[in-house]
Formats: C-alpha cells, structure tokens, sequence
C-alpha cells in the first residue's frame, strides 16, 4: 500500500485552477509545471495573455524580430513573481537522445517530458535572426511555491492536475486552453463546482 507522504512530482503537468479560485494571477488559469520537488515548484501560467506583442518585446530590449510567425503572438503573463523578468518555453532545438544533448543557450532547464524553459537573452537573439526554437511561448514573470505549499493547495482543492500535453501550449488559441486542459482529464467546466470541498 502506497505511503500518503511519498512525494508527487508534478513536473511536466498542468496546474488547472478550480472555479473557486478568484486570485487575479491564477482565475481560470493553466500552470505549465516547469519543475516541481520537495523544495517547491516554479511554474508558467500558459493563458494569460498581456498586452504586450512579442514584436514589441523585442523592440524594449533593442532586438529585430526576424520571425514573421511570431510578431503577433502575444507575451503571456506567467505568474505573479519577477513580472520584470522573461521565460521562454519551448521545444529543443536537439531531439532528445541525440548525440549533442546540450541546449545551446546560456540559462536552459531541460524538463522531463521534453520541453525545455530558457531564461537567458541569447534565445531572443537566435530568434531576432529568425532561428531559434520552432515553436515558443514567451512570459514575463513566472509563479512559484513554497515547500509543501503547492501539496496544500491541491488537498485544498484549489488545482486539477493532468500530465501536460504541448499541443494544449502551443497549438490551441489562448481562449480554449483552460476547456482543452480540462478535457485532458475528461471534465468540462460546468462540471466543476465553484465550492472549495467535497461533495
């Protein structure tokens, strides 16, 4: 019989935020899980656009776009912590396995699972010259918890988990994500009651 207190690691999954949850950062969000282990976790809010385009990212840190696919795309708002400061999620430019499986940026954490989270500016340039990782999501501040606090808030009922599934990301428009991650686990959103508890 499994222990209650074995860890879970929720590394590569989505946080689902319930009804009841009304903090302005995390209402009807999805929390990509960037890494998650017995000293807390650090996640990217993944549909909450800004106002912000990532051309016009580009022009504050004095960079060009080379990328016409992403000029629109908009900046995503990550969480709460370090607003000031960019992440970039995206897929590895290197298949995993491959003989060369070091990422070629500065300040990369490789996720179990296959996505990979670069905080250095060299990604920025790779894609001002039109390189770079195919497909990306960009986000100024990041969400974060505490030990154990992140544990408490799913007993809590705050968060559905699900493994994560890139194309929610990168391939469904930003106002179906939070149904999309949903349906990962059979649910829809009326099927989920605003009350924090059980029924």
């Amino acid at each position: 019989m499994a222990s209650d207190s074995a860890p879970i690691n929720l590394t590569h999954h989505f946080l689902i935020a319930m009804p009841g949850l009304d903090d302005a950062s995390f209402a009807r969000s999805v929390v990509y899980l960037c890494e998650h282990s017995e000293r807390g976790a650090l996640g990217l809010v993944i549909n909450k656009p800004s106002d912000l385009s990532l051309k016009g990212l580009f022009d504050k840190v004095d960079l060009s776009l080379g990328r016409e696919d992403l000029q629109q795309a908009p900046v995503y708002q990550g969480g709460p912590v370090q607003t000031e400061r960019g992440f970039v999620l995206h897929e590895p430019l290197l298949p995993p396995g491959s003989a060369d499986d070091e990422t070629p940026y500065a300040s990369t954490l490789q996720i179990p699972g296959g996505l990979e989270m670069t905080t250095s500016k060299d990604v920025l340039e790779a894609l001002s010259t039109g390189a770079g990782p195919r497909r990306v999501l960009v986000t100024l501040g990041y969400a974060s918890w505490a030990e154990g606090q992140l544990e408490s808030e799913i007993a809590e009922n705050t968060w559905l988990t699900v493994g994560a599934d890139p194309a929610v990301i990168f391939d469904t428009p930003v106002g179906e994500r939070y149904d999309r991650a949903l349906g990962l686990l059979g649910l829809q959103s009326w099927m989920l009651s605003p009350e924090v508890g059980h029924a």
